[in-house]
Protein backbone atom coordinates (compact mmCIF):
# COMPACT_ATOMS: atom_id res chain seq x y z
CA UNK A 1 0.00 0.00 0.00
CA UNK A 2 1.33 3.15 -1.29
CA UNK A 3 1.43 6.31 1.02
CA UNK A 4 -1.45 7.88 -1.51
CA UNK A 5 -4.04 5.29 -0.77
CA UNK A 6 -3.48 5.08 2.50
CA UNK A 7 -4.69 8.86 3.07
CA UNK A 8 -7.47 7.86 0.48
CA UNK A 9 -8.77 4.97 2.67
CA UNK A 10 -8.26 7.36 5.84
CA UNK A 11 -11.08 9.92 4.42
CA UNK A 12 -14.62 9.71 6.05
CA UNK A 13 -15.69 8.67 2.41
CA UNK A 14 -12.98 5.66 2.11
CA UNK A 15 -14.03 4.13 5.12
CA UNK A 16 -17.66 4.46 4.49
CA UNK A 17 -17.54 2.81 1.23
CA UNK A 18 -15.18 0.02 3.21
CA UNK A 19 -17.38 -0.50 5.75
CA UNK A 20 -20.26 -0.77 3.25
CA UNK A 21 -19.05 -3.21 1.04
CA UNK A 22 -20.41 -6.91 1.56
CA UNK A 23 -18.84 -9.56 2.96
CA UNK A 24 -16.02 -10.90 -0.10
CA UNK A 25 -16.35 -13.68 -2.40
CA UNK A 26 -14.27 -14.16 -4.59
CA UNK A 27 -15.27 -14.71 -8.50
CA UNK A 28 -17.57 -12.67 -10.37
CA UNK A 29 -19.13 -10.76 -7.36
CA UNK A 30 -16.14 -8.99 -7.17
CA UNK A 31 -16.13 -7.94 -10.92
CA UNK A 32 -19.73 -7.01 -10.32
CA UNK A 33 -18.86 -5.36 -7.06
CA UNK A 34 -15.99 -3.13 -9.00
CA UNK A 35 -18.01 -2.08 -11.92
CA UNK A 36 -20.67 -0.80 -9.55
CA UNK A 37 -18.38 1.49 -7.86
CA UNK A 38 -17.01 2.52 -10.62
CA UNK A 39 -20.49 3.61 -12.03
CA UNK A 40 -20.95 4.75 -8.70
CA UNK A 41 -18.33 7.67 -9.42
CA UNK A 42 -15.93 5.92 -6.97
CA UNK A 43 -12.59 6.72 -8.54
CA UNK A 44 -10.48 3.32 -9.58
CA UNK A 45 -7.43 3.77 -7.22
CA UNK A 46 -10.19 4.09 -4.38
CA UNK A 47 -11.81 1.16 -5.51
CA UNK A 48 -8.93 -0.54 -5.79
CA UNK A 49 -7.88 0.26 -1.93
CA UNK A 50 -11.20 -0.78 -0.37
CA UNK A 51 -11.34 -3.89 -2.31
CA UNK A 52 -7.84 -4.94 -1.22
CA UNK A 53 -9.11 -4.29 2.16
CA UNK A 54 -12.30 -6.34 1.81
CA UNK A 55 -10.45 -9.23 0.88
CA UNK A 56 -7.60 -8.57 3.72
CA UNK A 57 -10.66 -8.46 6.28
CA UNK A 58 -12.33 -12.09 5.00
CA UNK A 59 -8.61 -13.30 5.18
CA UNK A 60 -8.28 -12.13 8.25
CA UNK A 61 -11.10 -13.88 10.00
CA UNK A 62 -9.14 -16.90 10.98
CA UNK A 63 -7.09 -14.79 12.84
CA UNK A 64 -8.83 -12.09 14.24
CA UNK A 65 -12.50 -13.36 14.22
CA UNK A 66 -15.26 -10.43 14.45
CA UNK A 67 -12.43 -7.93 15.12
CA UNK A 68 -11.05 -8.20 11.38
CA UNK A 69 -14.20 -6.42 9.88
CA UNK A 70 -13.44 -3.00 11.57
CA UNK A 71 -9.10 -3.72 11.32
CA UNK A 72 -7.10 -2.36 8.32
CA UNK A 73 -4.18 -4.34 7.06
CA UNK A 74 -1.40 -5.20 4.62
CA UNK A 75 -0.93 -8.64 2.94
CA UNK A 76 2.58 -8.45 4.61
CA UNK A 77 1.26 -7.49 7.78
CA UNK A 78 -1.70 -9.74 8.09
CA UNK A 79 0.72 -12.46 6.74
CA UNK A 80 3.28 -11.60 10.02
CA UNK A 81 0.59 -10.71 12.58
CA UNK A 82 -0.02 -12.56 15.31
CA UNK A 83 -3.08 -14.69 15.93
CA UNK A 84 -5.71 -12.74 18.54
CA UNK A 85 -6.05 -16.00 20.51
CA UNK A 86 -2.03 -16.64 21.02
CA UNK A 87 -1.41 -12.94 21.45
CA UNK A 88 -3.98 -12.96 24.43
CA UNK A 89 -1.73 -15.13 25.96
CA UNK A 90 1.11 -13.19 25.68
CA UNK A 91 -0.72 -10.41 27.22
CA UNK A 92 -1.56 -12.45 30.18
CA UNK A 93 1.81 -12.93 30.83
CA UNK A 94 2.27 -9.21 31.07
CA UNK A 95 -0.27 -8.65 33.75
CA UNK A 96 0.96 -11.86 35.57
CA UNK A 97 4.06 -10.58 36.08
CA UNK A 98 2.87 -7.44 37.51
CA UNK A 99 3.90 -5.41 34.12
CA UNK A 100 1.98 -2.03 33.54
CA UNK A 101 3.97 -0.19 30.52
CA UNK A 102 4.83 -2.42 27.74
CA UNK A 103 6.97 -1.32 24.90
CA UNK A 104 5.69 -3.19 21.40
CA UNK A 105 8.36 -2.41 18.72
CA UNK A 106 8.18 -3.68 15.82
CA UNK A 107 4.45 -3.57 16.53
CA UNK A 108 3.42 -4.50 12.46
CA UNK A 109 -0.56 -3.81 12.34
CA UNK A 110 -0.65 -4.13 16.34
CA UNK A 111 -1.99 -7.66 17.18
CA UNK A 112 0.03 -7.91 20.21
CA UNK A 113 -0.83 -4.41 21.13
CA UNK A 114 -4.18 -5.08 20.77
CA UNK A 115 -4.25 -7.80 23.10
CA UNK A 116 -1.93 -5.51 26.01
CA UNK A 117 -4.65 -2.43 25.79
CA UNK A 118 -7.13 -4.62 25.67
CA UNK A 119 -6.36 -5.70 29.58
CA UNK A 120 -5.65 -1.89 30.18
CA UNK A 121 -2.08 -2.54 30.41
CA UNK A 122 -0.22 0.81 28.66
CA UNK A 123 1.41 0.19 25.77
CA UNK A 124 3.61 2.19 23.11
CA UNK A 125 3.45 0.55 19.81
CA UNK A 126 6.72 1.35 18.01
CA UNK A 127 6.75 0.22 13.91
CA UNK A 128 9.26 1.55 11.48
CA UNK A 129 7.44 1.70 8.25
CA UNK A 130 4.82 4.38 8.18
CA UNK A 131 2.19 3.36 6.14
CA UNK A 132 2.19 0.02 8.86
CA UNK A 133 2.50 2.24 11.62
CA UNK A 134 -0.64 4.33 10.39
CA UNK A 135 -2.67 1.34 10.01
CA UNK A 136 -1.75 0.51 13.65
CA UNK A 137 -2.97 3.39 14.77
CA UNK A 138 -6.05 2.68 13.40
CA UNK A 139 -5.95 -0.60 14.58
CA UNK A 140 -5.65 0.38 18.22
CA UNK A 141 -7.96 4.05 18.25
CA UNK A 142 -10.44 2.33 20.27
CA UNK A 143 -7.63 1.75 23.21
CA UNK A 144 -7.04 4.70 25.18
CA UNK A 145 -4.21 2.91 27.16
CA UNK A 146 -2.40 2.01 23.78
CA UNK A 147 -0.66 4.87 21.45
CA UNK A 148 1.72 3.97 18.20
CA UNK A 149 4.67 5.88 17.54
CA UNK A 150 6.30 5.83 13.90
CA UNK A 151 10.64 5.23 15.10
CA UNK A 152 13.09 2.35 15.21
CA UNK A 153 12.98 0.01 17.64
CA UNK A 154 16.70 0.82 18.30
CA UNK A 155 16.16 4.00 18.69
CA UNK A 156 13.49 3.14 21.58
CA UNK A 157 14.08 4.86 25.22
CA UNK A 158 13.49 1.72 27.19
CA UNK A 159 13.34 3.69 30.06
CA UNK A 160 9.92 5.02 29.52
CA UNK A 161 8.59 1.27 30.32
CA UNK A 162 8.95 -1.45 32.54
CA UNK A 163 8.47 -4.30 29.89
CA UNK A 164 9.15 -4.99 26.25
CA UNK A 165 7.58 -7.71 23.34
CA UNK A 166 9.68 -7.94 20.43
CA UNK A 167 8.47 -9.33 17.35
CA UNK A 168 11.91 -9.24 14.84
CA UNK A 169 11.10 -9.09 11.34
CA UNK A 170 11.44 -12.29 9.35
CA UNK A 171 10.47 -11.19 6.00
CA UNK A 172 12.16 -8.26 3.34
CA UNK A 173 10.27 -5.12 3.43
CA UNK A 174 7.69 -4.04 2.07
CA UNK A 175 3.32 -4.55 1.99
CA UNK A 176 3.09 -7.81 -0.86
CA UNK A 177 4.93 -10.12 -1.91
CA UNK A 178 7.53 -10.57 1.05
CA UNK A 179 10.48 -13.56 1.14
CA UNK A 180 11.21 -14.69 3.91
CA UNK A 181 14.78 -14.26 5.48
CA UNK A 182 16.52 -16.97 7.18
CA UNK A 183 19.56 -15.60 8.85
CA UNK A 184 18.75 -14.35 11.83
CA UNK A 185 21.88 -11.85 11.05
CA UNK A 186 19.00 -10.24 8.78
CA UNK A 187 16.30 -10.01 11.32
CA UNK A 188 15.11 -6.46 11.69
CA UNK A 189 15.80 -5.88 14.48
CA UNK A 190 18.38 -8.65 15.08
CA UNK A 191 19.00 -11.10 17.82
CA UNK A 192 21.98 -9.36 19.34
CA UNK A 193 19.81 -6.29 19.94
CA UNK A 194 16.85 -8.42 20.96
CA UNK A 195 18.86 -9.99 23.09
CA UNK A 196 20.55 -7.20 24.60
CA UNK A 197 17.29 -5.47 25.28
CA UNK A 198 16.03 -8.94 27.44
CA UNK A 199 19.01 -8.24 29.94
CA UNK A 200 18.00 -4.90 30.69
CA UNK A 201 14.37 -5.39 30.77
CA UNK A 202 11.73 -7.85 31.53
CA UNK A 203 11.19 -8.97 27.35
CA UNK A 204 8.93 -11.58 25.49
CA UNK A 205 10.13 -12.52 22.02
CA UNK A 206 8.41 -14.08 18.91
CA UNK A 207 9.87 -15.99 16.81
CA UNK A 208 9.70 -18.61 14.00
CA UNK A 209 9.06 -22.03 15.35
CA UNK A 210 11.58 -23.57 13.08
CA UNK A 211 14.53 -20.77 14.29
CA UNK A 212 18.01 -22.69 15.30
CA UNK A 213 17.67 -23.59 18.87
CA UNK A 214 21.06 -23.34 19.07
CA UNK A 215 20.30 -19.58 19.24
CA UNK A 216 18.60 -20.28 22.58
CA UNK A 217 19.99 -18.44 25.27
CA UNK A 218 20.43 -20.62 28.31
CA UNK A 219 18.38 -18.22 30.79
CA UNK A 220 14.95 -17.66 29.36
CA UNK A 221 12.04 -19.88 29.13
CA UNK A 222 10.94 -21.42 25.18
CA UNK A 223 7.49 -22.03 24.46
CA UNK A 224 6.43 -23.53 20.98
CA UNK A 225 2.46 -22.82 20.76
CA UNK A 226 0.65 -25.07 18.15
CA UNK A 227 -2.99 -23.54 16.85
CA UNK A 228 -5.32 -26.41 15.50
CA UNK A 229 -2.46 -28.60 14.84
CA UNK A 230 0.10 -25.88 13.05
CA UNK A 231 2.99 -25.12 14.96
CA UNK A 232 2.36 -20.70 14.38
CA UNK A 233 5.33 -19.28 16.40
CA UNK A 234 8.03 -20.16 19.20
CA UNK A 235 8.28 -17.33 22.01
CA UNK A 236 11.37 -16.47 24.55
CA UNK A 237 10.46 -15.04 27.97
CA UNK A 238 12.87 -13.57 30.03
CA UNK A 239 13.13 -12.07 33.54
CA UNK A 240 9.81 -12.29 35.37
CA UNK A 241 7.66 -12.98 32.40
CA UNK A 242 10.07 -16.75 32.50
CA UNK A 243 7.90 -19.37 34.71
CA UNK A 244 9.97 -20.63 37.75
CA UNK A 245 11.71 -24.05 37.00
CA UNK A 246 10.41 -24.24 33.38
CA UNK A 247 12.92 -23.75 30.00
CA UNK A 248 10.81 -25.78 27.61
CA UNK A 249 6.91 -25.45 27.14
CA UNK A 250 4.82 -27.02 24.54
CA UNK A 251 0.84 -24.57 24.59
CA UNK A 252 -1.40 -26.47 22.14
CA UNK A 253 -4.42 -24.49 21.45
CA UNK A 254 -7.31 -26.40 19.66
CA UNK A 255 -10.54 -23.94 20.10
CA UNK A 256 -11.27 -22.94 22.99
CA UNK A 257 -9.32 -25.15 25.12
CA UNK A 258 -5.41 -24.79 25.93
CA UNK A 259 -3.35 -27.04 27.02
CA UNK A 260 0.35 -26.89 28.03
CA UNK A 261 3.24 -29.89 28.69
CA UNK A 262 6.27 -28.01 30.17
CA UNK A 263 10.01 -29.61 31.32
CA UNK A 264 12.87 -28.18 33.28
CA UNK A 265 14.84 -28.04 29.41
CA UNK A 266 14.91 -30.95 26.76
CA UNK A 267 13.44 -34.62 28.06
CA UNK A 268 15.36 -37.46 27.48
CA UNK A 269 14.05 -40.10 24.85
CA UNK A 270 12.95 -43.24 25.57
CA UNK A 271 14.22 -46.60 24.20
CA UNK A 272 12.78 -47.62 20.95
CA UNK A 273 10.74 -50.52 20.82
CA UNK A 274 8.40 -53.26 19.08
CA UNK A 275 5.14 -52.07 17.32
CA UNK A 276 2.28 -52.08 19.12
CA UNK A 277 -1.51 -51.92 18.73
CA UNK A 278 -1.43 -48.01 18.64
CA UNK A 279 0.67 -45.36 17.06
CA UNK A 280 1.07 -41.18 18.42
CA UNK A 281 1.92 -38.44 16.59
CA UNK A 282 2.88 -36.15 18.71
CA UNK A 283 1.69 -32.03 18.34
CA UNK A 284 4.79 -30.36 16.40
CA UNK A 285 4.94 -28.08 19.50
CA UNK A 286 5.74 -31.15 21.66
CA UNK A 287 8.36 -32.11 18.65
CA UNK A 288 10.05 -28.68 18.75
CA UNK A 289 9.88 -27.89 22.33
CA UNK A 290 11.93 -31.85 22.54
CA UNK A 291 9.39 -32.94 25.20
CA UNK A 292 8.51 -35.91 23.21
CA UNK A 293 10.17 -38.70 25.76
CA UNK A 294 8.40 -36.80 28.98
CA UNK A 295 4.76 -37.17 26.86
CA UNK A 296 6.34 -41.18 25.83
CA UNK A 297 6.29 -41.86 29.05
CA UNK A 298 3.24 -40.37 30.55
CA UNK A 299 1.26 -42.45 27.98
CA UNK A 300 3.41 -45.21 28.35
CA UNK A 301 4.81 -45.69 24.78
CA UNK A 302 8.22 -46.02 23.14
CA UNK A 303 9.36 -44.83 20.12
CA UNK A 304 8.88 -46.54 16.83
CA UNK A 305 12.56 -46.19 15.94
CA UNK A 306 15.22 -43.91 17.57
CA UNK A 307 15.36 -40.28 16.41
CA UNK A 308 12.13 -40.36 14.67
CA UNK A 309 8.99 -38.49 16.47
CA UNK A 310 6.42 -41.58 16.26
CA UNK A 311 5.61 -43.51 19.62
CA UNK A 312 3.94 -46.75 19.93
CA UNK A 313 1.80 -48.66 22.31
CA UNK A 314 -0.39 -51.32 23.27
CA UNK A 315 -2.96 -49.48 24.99
CA UNK A 316 -5.17 -46.89 24.01
CA UNK A 317 -4.77 -43.28 26.06
CA UNK A 318 -6.03 -40.38 24.83
CA UNK A 319 -3.83 -37.18 24.74
CA UNK A 320 -4.16 -33.57 23.71
CA UNK A 321 -0.47 -33.62 23.08
CA UNK A 322 -0.70 -36.62 20.54
CA UNK A 323 -3.11 -37.43 17.45
CA UNK A 324 -3.83 -41.54 17.79
CA UNK A 325 -4.06 -44.22 15.21
CA UNK A 326 -4.87 -47.98 15.62
CA UNK A 327 -2.28 -49.80 13.57
CA UNK A 328 -3.77 -52.21 10.98
CA UNK A 329 -0.66 -53.97 9.16
CA UNK A 330 2.94 -53.43 8.72
CA UNK A 331 4.38 -53.87 5.23
CA UNK A 332 7.88 -53.23 3.75
CA UNK A 333 8.35 -50.26 2.06
CA UNK A 334 7.91 -51.51 -1.64
CA UNK A 335 5.43 -49.56 -4.40
CA UNK A 336 3.89 -52.29 -6.40
CA UNK A 337 3.69 -54.56 -2.85
CA UNK A 338 1.78 -51.53 -1.31
CA UNK A 339 -0.27 -50.74 -4.19
CA UNK A 340 -1.51 -54.72 -4.90
CA UNK A 341 -2.52 -54.25 -0.75
CA UNK A 342 -4.76 -51.19 -0.91
CA UNK A 343 -6.14 -52.33 -3.50
CA UNK A 344 -6.89 -55.47 -2.39
CA UNK A 345 -8.78 -53.39 0.64
CA UNK A 346 -10.82 -51.09 -1.49
CA UNK A 347 -8.26 -47.74 -0.23
CA UNK A 348 -9.18 -45.09 -2.41
CA UNK A 349 -8.70 -42.48 0.57
CA UNK A 350 -5.38 -42.35 2.00
CA UNK A 351 -3.52 -39.68 4.29
CA UNK A 352 0.13 -40.10 3.51
CA UNK A 353 2.46 -39.33 6.60
CA UNK A 354 6.10 -40.06 6.71
CA UNK A 355 9.22 -39.20 9.08
CA UNK A 356 12.97 -40.70 8.45
CA UNK A 357 12.48 -41.48 4.84
CA UNK A 358 13.17 -39.67 1.65
CA UNK A 359 9.66 -39.52 0.30
CA UNK A 360 7.35 -37.17 -1.47
CA UNK A 361 3.79 -38.44 -0.39
CA UNK A 362 2.15 -36.77 -3.90
CA UNK A 363 4.43 -38.74 -5.78
CA UNK A 364 3.94 -41.83 -3.67
CA UNK A 365 -0.18 -41.03 -3.80
CA UNK A 366 0.29 -41.14 -7.61
CA UNK A 367 1.74 -44.11 -8.12
CA UNK A 368 -0.43 -46.11 -5.68
CA UNK A 369 -3.08 -45.32 -8.27
CA UNK A 370 -5.45 -45.20 -5.25
CA UNK A 371 -9.01 -46.77 -6.16
CA UNK A 372 -11.56 -47.81 -3.93
CA UNK A 373 -14.50 -46.61 -1.37
CA UNK A 374 -12.70 -46.94 2.20
CA UNK A 375 -10.06 -44.55 3.51
CA UNK A 376 -7.17 -45.01 5.46
CA UNK A 377 -3.91 -43.43 7.04
CA UNK A 378 -0.13 -44.59 5.86
CA UNK A 379 3.22 -43.80 7.52
CA UNK A 380 5.62 -44.23 5.81
CA UNK A 381 8.90 -44.51 8.29
CA UNK A 382 11.53 -46.59 10.06
CA UNK A 383 11.38 -49.61 12.32
CA UNK A 384 13.33 -51.93 13.58
CA UNK A 385 16.44 -50.31 11.26
CA UNK A 386 14.04 -50.99 8.04
CA UNK A 387 11.60 -48.82 5.92
CA UNK A 388 7.97 -50.04 6.79
CA UNK A 389 5.15 -49.17 5.67
CA UNK A 390 2.09 -48.89 8.47
CA UNK A 391 -1.74 -49.00 7.31
CA UNK A 392 -3.19 -47.17 10.16
CA UNK A 393 -6.83 -45.55 11.47
CA UNK A 394 -7.43 -42.63 13.15
CA UNK A 395 -8.99 -42.52 16.92
CA UNK A 396 -11.82 -40.23 16.82
CA UNK A 397 -10.86 -38.49 20.25
CA UNK A 398 -14.05 -38.64 22.61
CA UNK A 399 -15.38 -35.27 23.61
Amino acid sequence: MHRSELEQLLTPEGLRLLDSLPPYTNGGDIVRSVADLRKSGYPASLVGTVMTQARLRARAQSKFGEFATRMLFTDAGLEQATRLSVAAVHAGRFRSAGITRVADLGCGIGADALALAALDISVTAVERDEVTAALAAYNLAPFPSATVENGEAESFDLTRVDGVYLDPARRSSGHTNTTRMIDPADFSPTLDFVFDVARRVPTGVKLGPGIDRGLIPGDCEAQWISVDGQVVEMGLWFGPLARPGIRRAALVMRGDARHELTGPGDSEDVEPGELGAYLYEPDGSVIRARLIGDLARALDTRLVSAQIAYLTGDTLVESPFAQVFRAREVFAFNVPTLKRELRSRNIGSLEIKKRGVDVDPATLRTKLALKGTESATLFVTRAGGKHVAILADRVTPTA
